[in-house]
């Protein structure tokens, strides 16, 4: 039996022999890096290497690691009691979670429903809409409507409505329902888009529970960014055919995109809105499906007299209670300025990009930055050539980008910005 703690060469092997890691096969075809503290910004892996984070974890750690209020919020739970039952019980950090939630979120979302993570969010939602439309008797509107390119999740439901073509999940088709989708969105106003769209959801209302979609920027489908005046037009014609209006605000809530919701740059609020990654500054998992009094009435009148979801782990309160510590350094405000010197940084850093012969296309918005590159990235050769400026960032498809934590430097900014174009240059010599 192998003595613990394990020493670096023991635990990569052990890792080979039993972990399956996301979104690949076994064993792994890229070698993972064994992180063995963070702070701040930066990971430090075994063997005393530093890398800075420039993916947020997945977009989730806002405020870089051991942030002493979220690591203070954290102990001081912990210390109460980590975990009880949601189901005839509530505590503090659950009910206060939710107020600072309706307080902040636009429009009139102010019922909130505590879910595991992002994806069981989307679930969450999607249950919503349907036992909405079936509480008013209209039980034929069972599918939903979205457009290409995007990306919800890696459950069944959140599956459906990812992108079927160029998405993970097209090997899915047949198994996950079949959902109704418009062509991507543009990055820039094109009438003739949205008028298409508009005539789409009109056209299938009768069997539509609800449209969903990532409002301004599309993630892990292709990060790509829209016109937010499509987010009006689909509040409007949702308006008039009584669908209901999904935002999946998972990856942009929260600050990332320069407000505090994506949807703030289009000036309209959705039926329901999904949260979670930054929710809980990359702490723990939490998710939370956000609607309003009048979904929540009509269905609580219907035939399940209530929401038929229940997650055993639903409003955990370690969770809530960094959650809420977390909406302490958002609502302090000092984000808007940390993303905005972040997006001017990502222009400048990232602009050398454009001069390499495999780079399709940069972008930024917020404190997302994306080269995009002409064909998939040979995800070893890049990983490496970034990892070699001292930064961790995690290509996908033809894509190297960066969703950096909000408390970045500008020197960190700049380190990024080397290592994502140094990722490109790799690609052309690989």
């Amino acid at each position: 039996m192998a003595d613990y703690p394990l020493g670096t060469t023991d635990l990569l092997a052990a890792d080979a022999r039993h972990v399956w890691h996301p979104y690949g096969g076994f064993p792994a075809a890229t070698r993972p890096l064994p992180v063995a503290a963070a702070s701040g910004v930066r990971f430090t892996l075994d063997g005393g290497a530093e890398l800075i984070d420039g993916m947020s974890s997945w977009w989730a750690a806002i405020h870089g690691y051991r942030h002493p209020h979220l690591d203070a919020a954290a102990h001081a739970q912990i210390d109460a009691f980590s975990h009880v039952m949601f189901g005839g019980l509530t505590h503090r950090p659950a009910v206060e979670l939710a107020e600072r939630l309706a307080a902040l979120a636009p429009g009139e979302l102010d019922k909130v429903f505590f879910a595991d993570s992002g994806s069981v969010c989307v679930e969450v939602a999607v249950k919503m809409a349907i036992q909405y439309q079936r509480s008013l008797g209209r039980t034929g509107r069972t599918r939903l409507a979205t457009w290409r390119g995007g990306y919800h999740g890696d459950t069944l439901s959140p599956m459906s409505v990812c992108d079927p073509e160029g998405g993970m999940h097209a090997m899915w088709r047949g198994v996950v329902q079949s959902q109704v989708f418009a062509g991507e969105p543009p990055a820039q106003w094109d009438e003739g888009y949205a008028a298409g769209l508009a005539e789409l959801v009109c056209r299938h209302s009768d069997e539509l529970a609800a449209v969903i979609v990532e409002p301004v920027v599309q993630g892990a489908g292709g990060m790509r960014f829209h016109d937010p005046a499509y987010l009006r037009v689909l509040r409007r014609v949702c308006d008039e055919t009584g669908v209901l209006l999904i935002f999946d605000e998972i990856a942009t809530g929260f600050g990332r995109t320069g407000e505090l919701f994506a949807a703030e740059h289009a000036g309209v609020a959705p039926d329901i809105m999904c949260v979670g990654k930054a929710l809980t500054g990359g702490y723990v998992t939490l998710g939370a499906a956000l609607t309003t009094a009048r979904i929540a009435e009509v269905i609580s009148a219907g035939e399940a007299g209530g929401l038929a979801h229940g997650p055993t782990f639903m409003a955990n309160p370690l969770a809530c209670a960094i959650a809420g510590a977390s909406l302490d350094i958002v609502e302090a405000g000092k984000w808007r300025t940390q993303v905005a010197d972040i997006e001017s940084q990502l222009h400048d850093g990232l602009a050398p990009a454009r001069e390499l012969s495999s780079v399709a296309e940069v972008r930024v918005l917020g404190a997302i930055g994306v080269i995009e590159l002409v064909s998939d990235v040979d995800m070893q050769a890049a990983t490496d050539a970034i990892t070699a400026e001292g930064v961790w960032l995690r290509p996908f498809r033809n894509l190297i980008y960066t969703m950096p934590p909000y408390v970045c430097g500008a020197e960190d900014i700049a380190a990024i910005c080397r290592g994502a174009v140094a990722g490109a240059r790799a690609h052309v010599s690989s």
